[in-house]
């Protein structure tokens, strides 16, 4: 990103890796149709073939379970139906459970109308409340299969939901069980069936490669949501339209860097607690949400006593240091964070993330304790003239 800045958003986007941009440029060369049959169309389509598995592979699944998307809205919104197939036989879902604390991709409900969308609680760290949970899978609670769609780690506090119990009780009612692995993917191990998940949502730009492309990853082929998507045979049939060879290969390359580079999940959270050092040091009156509970390695929400996010954010770009406050998932808006408001923190409530990757190094620390420890000082000095 440049040694001027300091980039530290990666829950927003990680940034290209340079196997993926690779990857990219020698797609484009290939230039051919993937559904064409000729040897160009058969070369672009091994390019597909092979992202596949490498995809499947990030999260212990079978490459022939892996449906591309153009990203992980599209695959939210392809999943949460109420429109499914078993085999050949049709089934229908009667309701969503989601959490409060969810990726607004979630929270919006997909293809589910309002009325059958429950929204669960969270405790004060953002953790899915289990008791509320099995309350609303029990009989008591409605008639007909449910469907919970989960984000195995917030993308505002990384905080990592205990997704292998919710997978037990979600199966033990006989619930479809969707994760969204889109912050997880490439920051912890993953494996679709040691969690009792029926699918997966993934995204490539998290993980280093390009926009614009995503996957479902499936634990079999027996169960399929309706398209979302309909025309052309693409992706056996779960999602028409011309693959956009370029960006799968993309996304393929970035899943292999992202599957070896969890051997630095260590490394990176000792940057994270410098960084959370570096804060505490500088305002010993921040508050960390989610430090509770078991959070990503990379990611730090915090507030600054007496401060506005949204002026902290603007002081530490002139600074030279990207950071986020909240979700970057609103077209550019900043404001209240609705994960804290769900964790009980009010509804105006704003702070601050850092978000880091393989690529960080102890200069954009440097550069964003230099950046906090000025703006601290500024805030200071402002209020002694005030008094």
């Amino acid at each position: 990103m440049g040694s001027e800045r300091a980039y530290l958003d990666y829950n927003a986007t990680a940034p290209l890796l340079g196997a993926a941009r690779e990857a990219m440029l020698a797609a484009l060369d290939a230039g051919a149709n993937a559904s064409s049959v000729h040897m160009e169309g058969r070369a672009a389509r091994h390019l597909i073939d092979d992202a596949r598995a490498a995809a499947a592979a990030l999260v212990g699944a079978d490459a022939a379970h892996v449906v591309f998307t153009s990203g992980a809205t599209e695959a939210a919104t392809t999943l949460l139906t109420p429109e499914w197939r078993m085999g050949r036989a049709p089934l229908r879902i009667a309701r969503l459970l989601v959490a409060a604390s969810d990726h607004p991709c979630l929270l919006a409900g997909g293809r589910f109308a309002s009325e059958d969308v429950e929204v669960l609680p969270v405790d004060g760290d953002g953790l899915l409340d289990l008791a509320a949970l099995e309350r609303a899978l029990s009989g008591e609670a409605g008639n007909g299969t449910a469907l919970l769609a989960i984000h195995m780690a917030n993308n505002e506090t990384g905080v990592i939901q205990p997704v292998a119990e919710i997978g037990r009780i979600a199966k033990a009612a006989g619930a479809l069980f969707v994760v969204d692995a889109v912050q997880a993917a490439g920051r912890v191990p993953l494996d679709i069936s040691a969690i009792s998940a029926d699918f997966l949502i993934l995204s490539s730009h998290k993980i280093g490669g390009p926009k614009g492309a995503g996957a479902i990853v499936g634990a079999s082929e027996l169960l399929m949501p309706a398209p979302l998507v309909r025309g052309g045979g693409q992706e056996k049939g779960h999602r028409a339209g011309t693959e956009n060879v370029p960006a799968i290969a993309g996304f393929g390359a970035a899943a292999r860097e992202a599957l070896a580079a969890l051997g630095h999940i260590q490394a990176i959270e000792v940057l994270r607690d410098e960084i959370e050092r570096s804060v505490r040091e500088a305002a010993p009156g921040a508050v960390f949400y989610g430090d509770g509970a078991l959070r990503l390695a990379n990611t730090s929400f915090f507030s600054l006593p007496g401060v506005k996010a949204e002026t902290a954010q603007i002081a530490f770009d002139l600074a030279g240091v990207a950071l986020s406050a909240g979700s970057a998932c609103s077209s550019g808006r900043v404001g209240p964070s609705h994960v804290l408001a769900a964790m009980g923190h009010g509804s105006e409530a704003t702070a601050l993330r850092v978000s880091i990757g393989v690529a960080t190094t102890r200069s954009d620390i440097d550069r964003f304790s230099a950046a906090l420890g000025k703006f601290v000082a500024r805030g200071a000095g402002q209020e002694h003239r005030a008094a």
